[in-house]
């Protein structure tokens, strides 16, 4: 079980979450309540609540297999997009890339914390944001988050535990974060398996390469769920992987449809840039280690539109093309175009978080859904303007560093890293530490080089 929250509490959210699925669990708070903190009674009431099917009226077609989401894709979509950049402007764009996740995830780091996750005395997390950069005198943002601010005293609003040196007073480098360490991973399969990998080289990668430490949420119990699975294994792959597989994402896992999977695609739609349907499919690949319906959905949703983002320069096409990619039956194309259309009707930033919020408040703070309708509504309302963009999908609170990542990542492969704003890349110097070997600390350009190098190498692939 994951180690941060007692089983009671972990039932609480699986009760929420069959809902989402569109279960009926009329009755099953009571049950939930009886059972109290006995074990016994919540693991039977955990059984209980998972063999419940989905209600034959749900609005929506959800499945977890790639054939079976690729059914259920709209008509016409992006498979490979032709460009004519020189060697020079790719490497400009892989540099973005890298820079602009590092950007968006420095500025949302420090902001990673309850207070704007989840609210703080009747007040949305977005104005909390906003409180803390008024009281900094910092308002409008414009750079990375004050590590002071008078709200603090005013209205309680604290900064993450967790953000050591990414506050604008302290910043010279983009500190470790799993937001940047997922994309090392996946830069590092690229490398050590090109595209002939599966969820089982996931799993394998990870307790190769992480700590429990550094795993959060549905990583977390898949983390463990993989070492039960294969603790009696000697390396090999079994055979029955696929029946292992399903226990890996699902047992004791109520955190299948959060945002961990989504934050996990970049490394890989790297190096299959312009490659749109192929990077959803290295992003399936991934998240169904741990992930399943939406959860999967936003994986591949971020990977279409973050490997299309070389190539193409309209943001609102990127969404297509990212659609494209994911059931159109699905509540999370559904709550995206619902995002879109914030953006298109909001007038100014402050209107769009508010309505963001509002629309999506039933969602967990870091659940797929709510954070990938900011992202797209983020990446509509700020065109071409990296600092807008990447500003907007950090104000909005809730999962602040990992939607901001996404979105300068999107930005950076867009732009150029010659065209991000150098009051945002500067206070980096290049540099990223990410609590993983040989990566601790690296210099980004270097990052940035070897993606290139592997996207050149499986273009030679195929």
């Amino acid at each position: 079980m994951a180690g941060w929250e007692r089983l009671q509490e972990m039932m609480a959210f699986e009760l929420m979450q069959r809902k989402e699925e569109g279960c009926n669990v009329a009755g099953f708070q009571e049950k939930l309540d009886l059972a109290g903190e006995d074990e016994g009674r919540l693991m039977q009431f955990y059984f209980e609540l998972m063999q419940l099917p989905v209600e034959p009226d749900f609005p929506f077609q959800e499945p977890s297999t790639l054939d079976e989401i690729r059914s259920l894709r709209p008509e016409g979509r992006s498979y490979r997009l032709e460009a004519s950049w020189s060697e020079a402007q790719w490497r400009n764009k892989f540099y973005g890339a890298w820079l602009g996740r590092s950007v968006g995830c420095a500025l949302g780091k420090p902001l990673e914390y309850w207070d704007y996750l989840y609210g703080k005395d009747g007040r949305p997390g977005w104005e909390n944001i906003e409180l803390w950069f008024r009281g900094a005198d910092a308002w409008p943002i414009q750079g990375y988050t004050p590590g002071h601010s008078r709200a603090a005293k005013q209205y309680g609003l604290a900064l993450s535990d967790w953000s050591y040196v990414s506050t604008s007073d302290k910043i010279k480098y983009m500190e470790s974060d799993d937001d940047l360490r997922y994309t090392i991973l996946g830069l590092l399969l690229l490398e050590e398996k090109g595209l002939n990998f599966d969820s089982w080289d996931v799993g394998k990668l990870w307790h190769n390469r992480l700590t429990y430490s550094q795993v959060c949420t549905a990583e977390t119990q898949a983390y463990l769920n993989f070492a039960q699975e294969t603790s009696h294994l000697h390396g090999d792959k079994p055979a029955d992987w696929d029946m292992r597989q399903e226990r890996v994402r699902m047992y004791l896992n109520p955190y299948r449809e959060w945002i961990g999977a989504a934050i996990r695609v970049d490394g890989l739609a790297y190096g299959v840039a312009g490659r749109p349907e192929l990077a959803a499919e290295l992003a399936y690949r991934d998240a169904s280690f741990s992930h399943v319906k939406n959860g999967i959905y936003a994986a591949m949703l971020n990977a279409a539109m973050i490997s299309a983002a070389f190539v193409e320069q309209d943001n609102e096409k990127l969404l297509e093309i990212g659609l494209s990619q994911i059931p159109q039956t699905s509540r999370l194309a559904a709550d995206v175009i619902k995002g879109i259309e914030i953006a298109h009707s909001a007038k100014s930033e402050r209107e769009l978080v508010s309505k963001i919020w509002e629309e999506f408040s039933h969602y967990d703070a870091v659940h797929s859904n709510n954070n990938a309708a900011l992202v797209a509504a983020s990446l509509v309302y700020g065109g071409n303007d990296f600092e807008k963009a990447v500003v907007t999908s950090v104000y909005g609170g809730m999962d602040t560093d990992c939607n901001g990542a996404t979105v300068g990542s999107i930005m950076g492969a867009k732009l150029g890293a010659d065209q991000l704003p150098t009051s945002w890349t500067a206070p980096l110097n290049d540099t990223l530490y990410a609590d993983l070997i040989g990566f601790d600390p690296i210099p980004i350009s270097v990052c940035a080089e070897r993606s290139y190098q592997v996207f050149r190498k499986l273009q030679q692939e195929g």
